[in-house]
Protein backbone atom coordinates (compact mmCIF):
# COMPACT_ATOMS: atom_id res chain seq x y z
CA UNK A 1 0.00 0.00 0.00
CA UNK A 2 1.47 3.68 -0.84
CA UNK A 3 2.07 5.93 1.85
CA UNK A 4 -0.36 8.83 1.74
CA UNK A 5 1.46 12.34 2.41
CA UNK A 6 -0.21 15.34 3.97
CA UNK A 7 2.18 18.90 3.68
CA UNK A 8 0.61 21.25 6.73
CA UNK A 9 1.25 24.60 7.14
CA UNK A 10 0.22 25.71 3.45
CA UNK A 11 0.13 29.23 3.66
CA UNK A 12 -0.89 30.39 -0.19
CA UNK A 13 -2.35 29.10 -3.11
CA UNK A 14 1.11 28.60 -5.01
CA UNK A 15 2.02 26.49 -1.94
CA UNK A 16 -1.04 24.31 -2.31
CA UNK A 17 -0.38 23.81 -5.76
CA UNK A 18 3.43 23.64 -5.28
CA UNK A 19 2.94 20.44 -2.59
CA UNK A 20 0.28 18.62 -5.09
CA UNK A 21 2.30 18.92 -8.21
CA UNK A 22 5.09 17.11 -6.26
CA UNK A 23 2.91 14.66 -4.78
CA UNK A 24 1.35 15.73 -1.71
CA UNK A 25 -2.36 13.95 -1.23
CA UNK A 26 -3.71 15.95 1.17
CA UNK A 27 -2.62 19.82 2.42
CA UNK A 28 -3.08 21.39 5.88
CA UNK A 29 -3.88 24.95 6.70
CA UNK A 30 -3.75 25.91 10.23
CA UNK A 31 -6.28 27.71 12.01
CA UNK A 32 -5.32 29.83 15.35
CA UNK A 33 -3.26 27.96 17.73
CA UNK A 34 -1.68 28.29 20.81
CA UNK A 35 1.85 28.10 19.81
CA UNK A 36 3.39 26.49 16.34
CA UNK A 37 3.75 27.55 13.15
CA UNK A 38 1.82 28.14 10.26
CA UNK A 39 -1.02 29.88 11.35
CA UNK A 40 -2.90 31.58 8.65
CA UNK A 41 -6.45 33.87 8.32
CA UNK A 42 -9.42 32.05 7.65
CA UNK A 43 -10.35 33.93 5.22
CA UNK A 44 -6.76 32.45 3.34
CA UNK A 45 -7.78 29.19 5.00
CA UNK A 46 -10.92 29.22 2.52
CA UNK A 47 -9.35 30.47 -0.40
CA UNK A 48 -6.67 28.01 -0.59
CA UNK A 49 -9.28 25.14 0.08
CA UNK A 50 -11.62 26.02 -2.77
CA UNK A 51 -8.97 26.27 -5.26
CA UNK A 52 -7.50 22.51 -4.50
CA UNK A 53 -8.52 19.89 -7.33
CA UNK A 54 -11.48 17.55 -5.72
CA UNK A 55 -8.99 14.82 -5.03
CA UNK A 56 -6.57 16.63 -2.79
CA UNK A 57 -7.23 16.45 0.64
CA UNK A 58 -8.25 19.82 2.55
CA UNK A 59 -7.25 19.77 6.21
CA UNK A 60 -8.52 22.50 8.58
CA UNK A 61 -6.69 22.32 11.70
CA UNK A 62 -8.78 23.94 14.49
CA UNK A 63 -7.74 24.36 18.14
CA UNK A 64 -11.34 24.85 18.78
CA UNK A 65 -13.34 22.52 20.49
CA UNK A 66 -16.92 22.95 21.59
CA UNK A 67 -19.27 21.64 19.01
CA UNK A 68 -20.92 24.90 17.75
CA UNK A 69 -17.57 26.42 17.65
CA UNK A 70 -15.84 24.01 15.27
CA UNK A 71 -19.01 23.46 12.65
CA UNK A 72 -18.79 26.95 12.31
CA UNK A 73 -15.09 26.76 11.77
CA UNK A 74 -15.64 23.62 9.62
CA UNK A 75 -18.44 25.04 7.04
CA UNK A 76 -16.62 28.49 6.90
CA UNK A 77 -13.21 27.04 5.67
CA UNK A 78 -14.71 24.76 2.57
CA UNK A 79 -12.46 21.94 3.58
CA UNK A 80 -12.96 18.69 2.93
CA UNK A 81 -11.69 17.67 6.28
CA UNK A 82 -11.17 18.58 9.89
CA UNK A 83 -8.07 17.85 11.91
CA UNK A 84 -9.03 18.53 15.49
CA UNK A 85 -5.55 19.28 17.23
CA UNK A 86 -6.89 18.85 21.29
CA UNK A 87 -9.03 17.04 23.24
CA UNK A 88 -12.98 17.49 22.47
CA UNK A 89 -16.09 16.16 24.06
CA UNK A 90 -18.41 13.30 22.10
CA UNK A 91 -20.54 16.10 21.50
CA UNK A 92 -18.42 17.77 19.20
CA UNK A 93 -17.99 14.37 16.95
CA UNK A 94 -22.10 13.87 16.67
CA UNK A 95 -22.54 17.31 15.46
CA UNK A 96 -19.78 17.36 12.93
CA UNK A 97 -21.51 14.16 11.40
CA UNK A 98 -25.01 16.20 11.67
CA UNK A 99 -23.91 19.44 10.47
CA UNK A 100 -21.06 18.49 7.74
CA UNK A 101 -21.60 14.79 7.34
CA UNK A 102 -19.57 14.87 3.87
CA UNK A 103 -16.19 16.55 6.30
CA UNK A 104 -13.96 13.57 7.22
CA UNK A 105 -13.00 13.49 11.02
CA UNK A 106 -9.35 13.33 12.22
CA UNK A 107 -8.44 13.41 15.69
CA UNK A 108 -4.66 14.28 16.26
CA UNK A 109 -3.33 12.05 19.27
CA UNK A 110 -0.11 13.61 21.43
CA UNK A 111 2.55 10.58 21.62
CA UNK A 112 3.42 11.00 25.45
CA UNK A 113 3.02 7.32 26.73
CA UNK A 114 1.47 4.04 26.46
CA UNK A 115 -1.76 5.74 27.55
CA UNK A 116 -2.12 7.31 23.86
CA UNK A 117 -3.08 3.19 22.74
CA UNK A 118 -6.29 3.78 25.12
CA UNK A 119 -7.30 6.90 24.27
CA UNK A 120 -7.02 5.73 20.28
CA UNK A 121 -9.54 2.53 21.15
CA UNK A 122 -11.84 4.49 23.23
CA UNK A 123 -12.51 7.23 19.81
CA UNK A 124 -12.19 4.87 16.70
CA UNK A 125 -15.90 4.53 16.84
CA UNK A 126 -16.37 8.04 16.12
CA UNK A 127 -14.02 9.64 13.41
CA UNK A 128 -12.49 8.66 10.16
CA UNK A 129 -8.81 8.70 10.97
CA UNK A 130 -5.82 9.33 13.59
CA UNK A 131 -2.88 11.49 13.41
CA UNK A 132 -0.06 10.92 15.79
CA UNK A 133 1.67 13.66 16.71
CA UNK A 134 4.47 14.92 19.57
CA UNK A 135 2.87 17.90 21.26
CA UNK A 136 2.26 18.85 24.68
CA UNK A 137 -0.82 19.63 25.73
CA UNK A 138 -0.46 20.12 29.25
CA UNK A 139 2.48 22.20 28.94
CA UNK A 140 2.80 26.07 30.45
CA UNK A 141 2.67 27.12 26.62
CA UNK A 142 0.15 24.60 25.21
CA UNK A 143 1.53 22.83 22.09
CA UNK A 144 -0.82 21.08 19.46
CA UNK A 145 1.52 20.26 16.81
CA UNK A 146 4.02 21.85 14.96
CA UNK A 147 6.41 20.87 17.21
CA UNK A 148 9.51 19.33 14.54
CA UNK A 149 9.93 16.62 17.66
CA UNK A 150 9.87 12.76 16.69
CA UNK A 151 8.27 10.67 19.49
CA UNK A 152 8.43 6.85 20.49
CA UNK A 153 7.60 5.48 17.20
CA UNK A 154 7.34 2.00 18.92
CA UNK A 155 4.37 2.91 20.65
CA UNK A 156 2.84 4.64 17.31
CA UNK A 157 3.65 1.42 15.27
CA UNK A 158 1.93 -0.81 17.83
CA UNK A 159 -1.21 1.65 17.29
CA UNK A 160 -0.66 1.52 14.30
CA UNK A 161 -0.98 -2.58 13.84
CA UNK A 162 -4.22 -2.64 16.20
CA UNK A 163 -6.21 0.42 14.27
CA UNK A 164 -9.16 0.05 12.30
CA UNK A 165 -8.84 3.06 11.70
CA UNK A 166 -6.02 5.45 9.05
CA UNK A 167 -3.35 6.49 11.26
CA UNK A 168 -1.14 8.92 10.45
CA UNK A 169 2.58 9.97 11.66
CA UNK A 170 3.67 13.36 12.72
CA UNK A 171 6.26 14.91 14.51
CA UNK A 172 9.64 15.64 13.26
CA UNK A 173 9.09 13.78 10.01
CA UNK A 174 12.19 15.13 7.23
CA UNK A 175 13.33 13.46 4.15
CA UNK A 176 16.22 12.20 5.81
CA UNK A 177 14.57 10.15 8.41
CA UNK A 178 11.17 9.59 6.55
CA UNK A 179 11.89 6.17 5.37
CA UNK A 180 12.74 4.73 8.66
CA UNK A 181 9.47 6.11 10.31
CA UNK A 182 7.52 4.23 7.08
CA UNK A 183 9.44 1.07 7.62
CA UNK A 184 8.94 1.00 11.40
CA UNK A 185 5.49 2.25 12.27
CA UNK A 186 3.80 1.66 8.70
CA UNK A 187 1.31 4.38 8.92
CA UNK A 188 -1.32 5.25 6.63
CA UNK A 189 -0.02 8.63 6.05
CA UNK A 190 2.51 11.23 6.86
CA UNK A 191 1.99 14.59 7.68
CA UNK A 192 4.97 17.60 8.28
CA UNK A 193 5.61 20.70 8.05
CA UNK A 194 8.60 22.32 9.04
CA UNK A 195 10.85 19.07 7.48
CA UNK A 196 10.45 20.41 3.76
CA UNK A 197 10.53 24.18 4.66
CA UNK A 198 13.62 26.39 4.28
CA UNK A 199 13.57 29.84 6.21
CA UNK A 200 9.76 28.92 6.30
CA UNK A 201 8.77 28.46 2.74
CA UNK A 202 7.79 25.22 1.09
CA UNK A 203 11.36 24.02 -0.91
CA UNK A 204 11.25 22.10 -3.63
CA UNK A 205 13.78 20.24 -3.62
CA UNK A 206 12.96 18.80 0.01
CA UNK A 207 9.73 17.87 -0.22
CA UNK A 208 10.86 16.08 -3.60
CA UNK A 209 13.48 14.25 -1.70
CA UNK A 210 11.09 13.37 0.65
CA UNK A 211 8.94 11.56 -1.74
CA UNK A 212 11.65 9.90 -2.85
CA UNK A 213 12.29 8.39 0.07
CA UNK A 214 8.63 7.27 0.69
CA UNK A 215 8.28 5.99 -2.54
CA UNK A 216 11.87 3.73 -1.47
CA UNK A 217 10.55 2.71 1.64
CA UNK A 218 7.05 1.59 0.25
CA UNK A 219 9.06 -0.04 -1.89
CA UNK A 220 11.05 -2.07 0.52
CA UNK A 221 7.72 -3.00 1.93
Amino acid sequence: MRTRLKVCCIASIEEARLAVRLGADAIGLVGAMPSGPGPIADELIREIAVSAPPAVGTFLLTSRTEPDQVVEHVLGARVNTVQLVDDVPRETYDALRKHAPWVRIVQVLHVQDGRVLDEARAIQDSVDAILLDSGRPNAAVRELGGTGRTHDWGVSARLAAESMIPVFLAGGMRPENVSEAVERVRPYGIDLCSGVRVNGRLDPTRLEALVAQIARADKRG
